[in-house]
This record gives C-alpha cells, sequence and structure tokens, in this order.
C-alpha cells in the first residue's frame, strides 16, 4: 500500500501530465488537499511534502485542526455547505469559501470578516447541472449574483466552483466542466475580474482539467476512503 507521501506525489505528476496533454501552462492548476475527517496527524503528513492548502467541508470538524496548525502558515478553504449561524466562525478562520451561492450568505461573511485581515477569497457555487440534490446558484443566475458579490468591501470574487452531477465518460464530464468555463467567461467579459474555476475531484480531475480548472479539489486519492461524519 501506497504511503500518503507516495499518493499525493503520485497526485502531483498526474496534474503534470494532464498540463501537459491538455496544453496547460505547467503549474497552472493547484492541488487542494481535502483533509474533512482527517486527523491532524495526516495533515501534518501532508505538509511534509509541501501541501500549503486543505479543504474542509465541517466547520467544527476544522477549527480544532486550524487552532492546531496555526503556526504552519497553512491556507485553509472551506468547500462545504453554509450555514447562516456558522458564517462567523468561517469569516474569522479561513482564506477561502468555495461554497457561497446566495446573497444572505455573502453579507453575513463579509460583515465577519475581522478588520485588519485580507479579503475573503470567495467562489461562487453554481449549480452547473441543474441538479435538484445539489447547492449552488443556477447558470441563468450566476451573473447576476456574481455582480453583486463584488461589492462586498470584505470579500474577494475569485472565480466559480461545481459540484457536477455524477457521469460515466469523459467526454460527458467535460461537457459539464466546459459549460462552467464558458459561463466564467460570460462573467468577464461583464467586466468582472476572475482568476479560479474549483472544479474536479479524484473521479473526474482529468476532465476538469481539460476544461480549464485552476484548482483540483482531492481528497480520497490522497487520505484514502473515509469514515462516516457526523455532524
Amino acid at each position: 500500500m501506497k504511503t500518503l507521501t507516495e499518493r499525493i506525489n503520485a497526485i502531483r505528476a498526474r496534474i503534470s501530465e494532464l498540463e501537459q496533454q491538455y496544453g496547460r501552462d505547467p503549474g497552472s492548476v493547484m492541488l487542494l488537499a481535502v483533509s474533512k475527517t482527517r486527523p491532524v496527524a495526516e495533515i501534518r503528513a501532508a505538509m511534509q511534502t509541501g501541501q500549503r492548502d486543505f479543504g474542509e467541508n465541517y466547520l467544527q470538524d476544522a477549527l480544532p485542526k486550524i487552532a492546531a496548525l496555526s503556526d504552519q502558515g497553512l491556507c485553509w478553504h472551506f468547500i462545504g455547505p453554509i450555514q447562516s449561524n456558522k458564517t462567523r466562525d468561517i469569516a474569522a478562520h479561513f482564506d477561502w469559501v468555495h461554497s457561497v451561492d446566495r446573497l444572505k450568505v455573502a453579507q453575513r461573511l463579509n460583515d465577519h470578516r475581522p478588520a485588519g485581515t485580507p479579503p475573503l477569497n470567495i467562489c461562487l457555487q453554481v449549480n452547473i447541472s441543474h441538479d435538484p440534490n445539489k447547492s449552488g446558484v443556477m447558470p441563468a443566475d450566476a451573473l447576476a449574483l456574481a455582480k453583486q458579490l463584488v461589492e462586498f468591501p470584505a470579500l474577494r470574487l475569485r472565480g466559480l466552483m461545481t459540484i457536477p452531477v455524477h457521469t460515466e465518460t469523459l467526454a460527458e464530464q467535460r461537457a459539464i466542466f466546459r459549460a462552467l468555463h464558458e459561463l466564467a467567461e460570460t462573467i468577464r467579459q461583464a467586466g468582472i475580474a476572475m482568476d479560479t474555476l474549483s472544479m474536479g475531484m479524484t473521479e473526474d480531475m482529468e476532465a476538469a482539467i481539460a476544461e480549464g480548472a485552476t484548482m483540483v479539489r482531492i481528497g480520497t486519492a490522497i487520505f484514502g476512503s473515509r469514515s462516516a461524519h457526523n455532524e
């Protein structure tokens, strides 16, 4: 069985291969290690490979880890659904939030971002598959919401995120991610500067990189399968 170090190095090598295969600039795709439900010891092991960006879904699970590693210069990304009553802690303890999908949440994150800290990097989560079981603003409403998000002084809209419906083939996966990329271009053409496409996980990383992902969110391929989490 491969060690965590071997797995994370293999993922990085695969990202580099895909960048070359699909004509992406070397180093243009960042690896976000999804450490939800994983203990501090495993995050420290990932850090030994130079990993600095970690994604968390569950606030109560994440806060003790952020505190324990507060002197390590890590960048913490909140990637899970956001409950309004948790926006204060999310705004105070994370560097990125990938799952903003409504104005109320953005307003609360802005209001709770501590004074003297840099603006909170956010991605607008888009339900690109029109899946009733998934979160995210509908594509037709994304531009209007993006125009509102850029007005918040304590937030910085970096780009779009999606969690697509499961599909089997590379072509199907690419079509979904291509739609998000095209939506991002539409928003940019409206005068909103963005530099991030947070899309692609362990099962569909190739399709995401082929269609312009700048950040892939990888958990299982790094840390292995997870035990059930109860929050």
